[in-house]
């Protein structure tokens, strides 16, 4: 199989390429990672598997050309969308780059996987909804994003669907893996000079490993499965809930207070509970998705301070 990663430079792109490329040397027909399901488990024919991994340098998912050009290369049998723009606040101020990334770039992407008749994986945001809901969010609940992050987001999803019916739509929330663009990350920058950090009380939702979301990516679609899907880790928390289990796992004495987001001048509003519900995926592959905390753990360990 032959993958294409766009958004190479992101920290679930790297997560893919680390644990693709460690799987590249096993043959599809054993326990390996990438097994084929059309692949007979005796095939004395097996190859290793091929990946492309582009940053937005060397293909922009907005330009719909370079899409084309890019999949009509390389032929790819799997495109993994990890490109996306997740700065907030900034959409509020630039709604048309937000769009272009979040909306234009999976329509590019489908439009094209669909030619040449790729799957399609693609990541959203627990962000399409609004956090009135006052329980977990499952895939039948109506989208109502409260900021333009989750409005672009929300639209890629729809003109995603339009163009294939191809493909993998997971929806992801606070993803931290390798890289700079976590919570945990900012979190780690903030406690080196500061003893006393305020973090947020009243945003809740589940934080998710990219380890998690890649190996569950790859048993869907090892799987045939199809549609789309929450794809988070287990239980939820609050920042303030979060930040304060980092800090005592890496047995810091950083004091972590509560406040309220209004503490913090933002363009953005922020959903109130946007916690997903895990379900429909778990059932479907039979599995059962570690706790958020579990994630953190084994991140700690694979990247420590």
């Amino acid at each position: 199989m032959k993958f294409l990663i766009t958004g190479a430079k992101g920290q679930l792109a790297r997560e893919f390429a680390r644990v693709l490329q460690k799987a590249k040397g096993e043959e599809r027909g054993g326990e390996g990672v990438l097994k084929s399901r059309k692949q007979s488990a005796n095939s004395k024919k097996s190859r290793c598997s091929e990946l492309i991994a582009l940053d937005k340098e060397k293909l922009d998912i907005s330009d719909p050309n370079a899409v084309s050009e890019a999949i009509s290369y390389y032929k790819p049998d799997v495109v993994i969308n990890c490109a996306a723009y997740n700065l907030v606040d900034e959409a509020e101020r630039d709604l048309d780059i937000a769009f272009r990334v979040n909306a234009l770039g999976p329509k590019n992407l489908a439009s094209t996987c669909r030619k040449y008749n790729a799957l399609l994986v693609h990541y959203s945001t627990d962000y399409v909804f609004d956090g009135e809901k006052r329980d977990f969010y499952t895939e039948e609940d109506e989208p109502k994003p409260v900021n333009n992050y989750g409005k672009s987001k929300l639209e890629g999803e729809k003109l995603l669907r339009e163009e294939t019916d191809n493909f993998l739509l997971f929806r992801v929330s606070w993803v931290f893996g390798e890289g700079k663009q976590n919570f945990f990350y900012k979190l780690k920058e903030w406690i080196k000079t500061q003893n006393v950090v305020k973090v947020a009380c009243d945003q809740i939702s589940v934080p998710t490993y990219t380890e998690d979301i890649v190996k569950i990516t790859i048993q869907a679609m090892n799987e045939g499965v199809r549609g789309v899907y929450h794809l988070t880790n287990s239980g939820y928390a609050s920042r303030y809930e979060t930040a304060r289990y980092f800090i005592e796992k890496l047995y810091l004495t950083n004091l972590i207070l509560p406040v309220c987001s209004d503490f913090f001048p933002s363009s953005a509003k922020r959903p109130y509970f946007s916690a997903m519900s895990n379900a429909k995926i778990s059932k479907i592959l039979n599995i059962s998705i570690p706790d958020w905390k579990d994630g953190v753990d084994r991140f700690i360990k694979m990247f420590p301070i």
